[in-house]
């Protein structure tokens, strides 16, 4: 048997789960613990499919809407860690639910300055307006150009809305931002990290879902690095091996809803092809924690 080819293996540190995404799978796994199947969970827990058919095994039921759940159910409903608008706990509460909010704190936050579905159903409709691009804050044309406020997506990180926001300052003096930028850390960690890695490798590896924010920003920046093949997978099954052909060097890394084990299945697909050499490359420590919904700790009782 011919000898397999040498590929450096390069780790992007920190990458998959935060904070945020632990405290809202433990949401489900701890309801479902305590209360049993089923636990109804509003919109996917969090935007990765290996994620939510584990939890589906386990006895979680995904809805899009509260709707879907029947009447008088003595089961938990859980919001999933990207927000709801205020008009869904308010019909969770008129139909006498047990809820419970997943809601990653930073999130909240971000509600709390601004008093996209999350945020924008914190307020009136038409109070506020999408910029998702350079190009939307330049044809912007708000009702009272004098009365503006603006706050960020979480998964977007500082270089992400440096551009968007400086226009906006640049055509409106007077737009007021949050007291205190809320910036998702682990967004920009994981920036930072591809941001060292993408220059010194020919292809990078991101394990995410197409519908995660935060794992297309890391695709983007790889590319805006430098990396000429940066792509995005679930699983190690939705690799297309033409794209890495000639490849000496790889970086991995994972979006903050990619599980540990889908990191571990694609380098194992590259273990059947390669002879893998691993080395990681930090760009910041991680030790935040977040608390479970009060109901379902521990001492709840």
């Amino acid at each position: 048997m011919p000898a397999k080819p040498d590929l450096r293996i390069v780790l992007c540190s920190p990458r998959g789960f935060c904070a945020g995404v632990v405290r809202a799978i433990d949401t489900v796994e701890r309801a479902l613990a305590i209360y049993g199947a089923p636990v109804y969970v509003r919109h996917e827990i969090v935007h990765n499919r290996y994620v939510v058919d584990s939890l589906k095994t386990k006895g979680a039921i995904f809805v899009e809407e509260l709707a879907e759940i029947p009447d008088n159910t003595n089961a938990p409903v859980v919001f999933s860690a990207h927000g709801v608008p205020k008009s869904v706990p308010a019909d969770a509460r008129a139909r006498n639910f047990f809820s419970l909010d997943a809601t990653c704190p930073l999130v909240t936050k971000v509600h709390r300055e601004a008093e996209v579905v999350g945020t924008l159903g914190q307020l009136p409709a038409g109070a506020v307006t999408l910029i998702e691009t350079a190009e939307d804050a330049k044809t912007f044309t708000p009702k009272d150009p004098n009365n503006l406020a603006f706050v960020t997506q979480t998964t977007l990180s500082i270089d992400d809305t440096a551009e968007i926001v400086a226009l906006l300052k640049e055509r409106f003096p007077n737009i007021n931002g949050p007291l205190k930028e809320v910036f998702c850390y682990a967004t920009t960690n994981r920036q930072l990290a591809v941001k060292k890695v993408a220059p010194v490798v020919d292809a990078l590896i991101v394990v995410g879902a197409p519908n995660s924010s935060n794992s297309q920003r890391l695709r983007e920046v790889a590319e805006r690095e430098g990396c000429k093949v940066a792509i995005l997978a679930q699983r190690a099954s939705d690799l297309d091996w033409s794209r890495f052909e000639g490849i000496k060097s790889l970086g991995i890394t994972a979006g903050a809803s990619a599980p540990e084990v889908i990191v571990e299945e694609i380098m194992g697909a590259f273990a059947e092809r390669y002879e893998l050499h691993v080395e990681t490359v930090s760009a910041a420590e991680e030790n935040e924690f977040f608390p479970l919904p009060r109901s379902l700790r521990p001492d709840a009782a």
